[in-house]
Protein backbone atom coordinates (compact mmCIF):
# COMPACT_ATOMS: atom_id res chain seq x y z
CA UNK A 1 0.00 0.00 0.00
CA UNK A 2 2.86 2.39 0.84
CA UNK A 3 4.46 1.76 -2.56
CA UNK A 4 1.14 2.60 -4.25
CA UNK A 5 0.93 5.92 -2.39
CA UNK A 6 4.52 6.72 -3.30
CA UNK A 7 3.89 5.94 -6.96
CA UNK A 8 0.85 8.24 -6.95
CA UNK A 9 2.86 11.03 -5.36
CA UNK A 10 5.66 10.58 -7.87
CA UNK A 11 3.15 10.97 -10.68
CA UNK A 12 1.78 14.14 -9.09
CA UNK A 13 5.25 15.56 -8.75
CA UNK A 14 6.06 14.80 -12.35
CA UNK A 15 2.84 16.09 -13.88
CA UNK A 16 1.47 18.80 -11.64
CA UNK A 17 4.45 21.01 -10.89
CA UNK A 18 5.66 22.65 -14.12
CA UNK A 19 8.94 24.51 -14.30
CA UNK A 20 7.15 27.86 -14.11
CA UNK A 21 5.67 26.92 -10.73
CA UNK A 22 9.06 25.76 -9.44
CA UNK A 23 10.52 29.11 -10.46
CA UNK A 24 7.66 30.95 -8.81
CA UNK A 25 8.39 29.31 -5.44
CA UNK A 26 11.95 30.62 -5.39
CA UNK A 27 14.22 31.47 -2.50
CA UNK A 28 13.05 35.05 -2.59
CA UNK A 29 9.41 34.05 -2.20
CA UNK A 30 9.11 34.05 1.60
CA UNK A 31 5.71 33.65 3.25
CA UNK A 32 4.27 34.18 6.71
CA UNK A 33 4.19 30.39 7.15
CA UNK A 34 7.05 28.15 8.29
CA UNK A 35 7.23 25.17 5.96
CA UNK A 36 8.80 21.78 6.60
CA UNK A 37 9.65 19.77 3.48
CA UNK A 38 8.43 16.20 3.89
CA UNK A 39 10.56 13.37 2.44
CA UNK A 40 13.86 15.16 2.86
CA UNK A 41 13.37 18.23 0.75
CA UNK A 42 11.81 19.28 -2.54
CA UNK A 43 11.05 16.04 -4.39
CA UNK A 44 10.03 16.01 -8.05
CA UNK A 45 10.36 14.00 -11.26
CA UNK A 46 14.13 14.47 -11.36
CA UNK A 47 14.93 14.83 -7.64
CA UNK A 48 14.92 11.90 -5.22
CA UNK A 49 13.79 12.18 -1.62
CA UNK A 50 16.45 12.49 1.10
CA UNK A 51 19.03 13.52 -1.49
CA UNK A 52 21.44 16.45 -1.63
CA UNK A 53 19.54 17.80 -4.63
CA UNK A 54 16.24 17.73 -2.68
CA UNK A 55 17.88 19.49 0.27
CA UNK A 56 19.38 22.12 -2.02
CA UNK A 57 16.01 22.84 -3.62
CA UNK A 58 14.43 23.18 -0.16
CA UNK A 59 17.10 25.70 0.81
CA UNK A 60 16.67 27.58 -2.47
CA UNK A 61 12.91 27.83 -1.98
CA UNK A 62 13.26 29.20 1.52
CA UNK A 63 11.90 26.27 3.54
CA UNK A 64 12.28 26.61 7.30
CA UNK A 65 12.95 22.94 7.92
CA UNK A 66 13.28 19.53 6.25
CA UNK A 67 11.90 16.26 7.54
CA UNK A 68 14.57 13.55 7.25
CA UNK A 69 14.23 9.81 7.79
CA UNK A 70 16.70 8.16 10.17
CA UNK A 71 17.80 4.52 9.80
CA UNK A 72 20.75 2.36 10.82
CA UNK A 73 23.03 0.15 8.71
CA UNK A 74 24.31 -3.30 9.71
CA UNK A 75 27.51 -1.73 11.06
CA UNK A 76 25.61 0.96 13.04
CA UNK A 77 26.08 3.91 10.70
CA UNK A 78 23.23 6.43 10.90
CA UNK A 79 21.82 7.18 7.45
CA UNK A 80 19.04 9.26 5.93
CA UNK A 81 16.69 6.85 4.17
CA UNK A 82 12.93 6.27 4.25
CA UNK A 83 12.23 2.68 3.23
CA UNK A 84 13.10 -0.55 5.02
CA UNK A 85 15.03 -1.65 1.94
CA UNK A 86 16.67 -0.09 -1.13
CA UNK A 87 14.33 -1.42 -3.83
CA UNK A 88 12.84 1.96 -4.67
CA UNK A 89 15.32 4.25 -6.42
CA UNK A 90 18.19 1.71 -6.16
CA UNK A 91 16.62 -1.59 -7.24
CA UNK A 92 18.12 -3.51 -4.30
CA UNK A 93 15.55 -5.51 -2.31
CA UNK A 94 17.72 -5.84 0.81
CA UNK A 95 16.79 -4.51 4.27
CA UNK A 96 18.80 -1.50 5.46
CA UNK A 97 19.93 -3.38 8.55
CA UNK A 98 21.47 -6.17 6.47
CA UNK A 99 23.87 -3.92 4.53
CA UNK A 100 27.07 -2.26 5.73
CA UNK A 101 27.76 1.41 5.09
CA UNK A 102 30.46 0.40 2.61
CA UNK A 103 27.83 -1.49 0.59
CA UNK A 104 25.21 1.24 0.93
CA UNK A 105 27.64 3.96 -0.09
CA UNK A 106 28.16 2.27 -3.46
CA UNK A 107 24.49 2.49 -4.42
CA UNK A 108 23.50 4.98 -7.12
CA UNK A 109 19.81 5.74 -7.61
CA UNK A 110 17.87 6.12 -10.83
CA UNK A 111 18.03 9.91 -10.45
CA UNK A 112 21.74 10.02 -9.75
CA UNK A 113 21.09 10.11 -6.02
CA UNK A 114 23.13 8.46 -3.29
CA UNK A 115 22.25 7.51 0.28
CA UNK A 116 23.50 10.15 2.72
CA UNK A 117 24.91 9.64 6.16
CA UNK A 118 22.82 11.37 8.82
CA UNK A 119 25.83 13.55 9.56
CA UNK A 120 26.15 14.60 5.90
CA UNK A 121 22.54 15.71 5.93
CA UNK A 122 22.97 17.66 9.16
CA UNK A 123 26.10 19.35 7.84
CA UNK A 124 24.29 20.49 4.70
CA UNK A 125 21.32 21.78 6.70
CA UNK A 126 23.56 23.66 9.12
CA UNK A 127 25.50 25.29 6.28
CA UNK A 128 22.37 26.22 4.32
CA UNK A 129 20.01 27.59 6.97
CA UNK A 130 17.69 24.60 7.27
CA UNK A 131 16.36 23.28 10.57
CA UNK A 132 15.53 19.57 10.88
CA UNK A 133 12.62 17.33 11.76
CA UNK A 134 13.90 13.79 12.36
CA UNK A 135 11.59 10.87 11.59
CA UNK A 136 13.18 8.19 13.76
CA UNK A 137 12.67 4.82 12.08
CA UNK A 138 15.12 2.96 14.31
CA UNK A 139 13.33 0.32 16.35
CA UNK A 140 14.19 -0.62 19.91
CA UNK A 141 15.94 1.22 22.72
CA UNK A 142 19.64 2.01 22.33
CA UNK A 143 20.75 4.89 24.59
CA UNK A 144 24.30 4.92 23.20
CA UNK A 145 23.01 5.30 19.66
CA UNK A 146 20.40 7.86 20.70
CA UNK A 147 23.08 9.90 22.49
CA UNK A 148 24.97 9.97 19.20
CA UNK A 149 21.89 11.41 17.44
CA UNK A 150 21.62 14.18 20.03
CA UNK A 151 25.37 14.85 19.95
CA UNK A 152 25.33 15.22 16.16
CA UNK A 153 22.43 17.66 16.32
CA UNK A 154 24.38 19.69 18.88
CA UNK A 155 27.58 19.49 16.84
CA UNK A 156 25.82 21.15 13.90
CA UNK A 157 23.87 23.62 16.05
CA UNK A 158 20.52 22.11 15.08
CA UNK A 159 19.36 20.78 18.46
CA UNK A 160 17.59 23.91 19.73
CA UNK A 161 14.83 23.86 17.10
CA UNK A 162 14.94 20.17 16.18
CA UNK A 163 11.67 18.25 16.05
CA UNK A 164 11.29 14.48 16.14
CA UNK A 165 8.66 12.00 15.05
CA UNK A 166 9.60 9.35 17.57
CA UNK A 167 8.92 5.73 18.41
CA UNK A 168 7.28 4.39 21.54
CA UNK A 169 10.55 2.76 22.60
CA UNK A 170 12.60 5.95 22.25
CA UNK A 171 10.16 8.45 23.78
CA UNK A 172 11.54 8.22 27.31
CA UNK A 173 15.10 8.86 26.15
CA UNK A 174 14.39 11.79 23.83
CA UNK A 175 11.91 13.60 26.10
CA UNK A 176 13.58 16.83 27.16
CA UNK A 177 16.31 16.48 24.54
CA UNK A 178 14.36 16.88 21.28
CA UNK A 179 10.84 18.20 20.89
CA UNK A 180 8.57 15.19 20.24
CA UNK A 181 5.39 14.92 18.15
CA UNK A 182 2.13 14.34 20.01
CA UNK A 183 -1.60 14.17 19.49
CA UNK A 184 -3.86 16.41 21.56
CA UNK A 185 -4.69 13.48 23.84
CA UNK A 186 -1.02 12.61 24.34
CA UNK A 187 -0.27 16.23 25.23
CA UNK A 188 -3.07 16.32 27.78
CA UNK A 189 -1.79 13.06 29.29
CA UNK A 190 1.77 14.42 29.41
CA UNK A 191 0.59 17.56 31.19
CA UNK A 192 -0.36 15.39 34.16
CA UNK A 193 3.14 13.94 34.51
CA UNK A 194 5.80 15.33 36.88
CA UNK A 195 8.36 17.51 35.13
CA UNK A 196 6.15 18.30 32.13
CA UNK A 197 7.39 21.16 29.94
CA UNK A 198 5.54 22.48 26.89
CA UNK A 199 8.86 22.92 25.09
CA UNK A 200 9.40 19.14 25.12
CA UNK A 201 6.54 18.49 22.69
CA UNK A 202 4.62 19.75 19.68
CA UNK A 203 1.11 19.12 18.36
CA UNK A 204 1.36 17.26 15.04
CA UNK A 205 -1.81 16.64 13.04
CA UNK A 206 -3.48 17.03 9.68
CA UNK A 207 -6.71 18.09 11.35
CA UNK A 208 -6.11 20.94 13.80
CA UNK A 209 -9.28 22.86 14.57
CA UNK A 210 -9.39 26.52 15.53
CA UNK A 211 -10.16 25.49 19.10
CA UNK A 212 -7.09 23.22 19.17
CA UNK A 213 -4.86 25.91 17.67
CA UNK A 214 -6.02 28.38 20.33
CA UNK A 215 -5.53 25.72 23.04
CA UNK A 216 -1.98 25.06 21.78
CA UNK A 217 -1.07 28.76 21.80
CA UNK A 218 -2.55 29.21 25.27
CA UNK A 219 -0.43 26.32 26.53
CA UNK A 220 2.71 27.50 24.64
CA UNK A 221 2.73 24.38 22.46
CA UNK A 222 3.98 24.51 18.88
CA UNK A 223 1.27 23.35 16.44
CA UNK A 224 2.38 21.77 13.16
CA UNK A 225 -0.20 20.97 10.49
CA UNK A 226 0.42 18.04 8.13
CA UNK A 227 -0.44 17.74 4.43
CA UNK A 228 1.07 14.59 2.91
CA UNK A 229 -0.12 13.00 -0.32
CA UNK A 230 0.03 9.48 1.10
CA UNK A 231 -2.62 10.42 3.67
CA UNK A 232 -5.07 11.82 1.12
CA UNK A 233 -7.57 9.24 -0.14
CA UNK A 234 -9.40 11.50 -2.60
CA UNK A 235 -8.84 10.92 -6.33
CA UNK A 236 -8.21 14.65 -6.69
CA UNK A 237 -5.28 14.98 -4.30
CA UNK A 238 -4.46 18.54 -5.29
CA UNK A 239 -8.01 19.80 -4.60
CA UNK A 240 -8.15 17.94 -1.29
CA UNK A 241 -4.72 19.25 -0.26
CA UNK A 242 -5.81 22.81 -1.07
CA UNK A 243 -8.91 22.34 1.05
CA UNK A 244 -6.87 21.02 3.98
CA UNK A 245 -4.37 23.85 3.68
CA UNK A 246 -7.15 26.44 3.68
CA UNK A 247 -8.79 24.85 6.74
CA UNK A 248 -5.53 24.68 8.71
CA UNK A 249 -4.60 28.26 7.83
CA UNK A 250 -8.06 29.44 8.83
CA UNK A 251 -7.56 27.72 12.19
CA UNK A 252 -4.50 29.87 12.81
CA UNK A 253 -1.79 27.27 12.19
CA UNK A 254 1.52 28.82 11.04
CA UNK A 255 3.81 25.77 10.77
CA UNK A 256 3.27 23.03 8.21
CA UNK A 257 4.94 19.79 7.24
CA UNK A 258 4.06 19.27 3.57
CA UNK A 259 5.01 17.47 0.39
CA UNK A 260 6.70 20.17 -1.66
CA UNK A 261 4.14 19.81 -4.46
CA UNK A 262 1.73 21.57 -2.10
CA UNK A 263 3.85 24.62 -1.22
CA UNK A 264 1.99 26.67 -3.83
CA UNK A 265 -0.87 26.86 -1.31
CA UNK A 266 1.30 28.92 1.04
CA UNK A 267 2.32 31.78 -1.25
Amino acid sequence: MMMRHIAILALLLALLVPDALAQKTSKQNKTKYSLIAHRGGVVDSVTAENSLAALQKAADRGYWMVEIDLRLTKDSVLITHHDRNFKRYYGVDTPVGEMTWQEVSQLVGDRGNKVLKFEETLRFCSENGLEVMVDNKIRGYDPVLFHKVVDLLKQYNLHSNALMIGTEESTEFFTGKIRLSCTRQQLEDNMKKPGYKASDYYLFSGDISQEEAVWARKNKILAVGVINAWGIKSDDKIAEARSRADALKASGVKHFQIDSVFDVFFQ
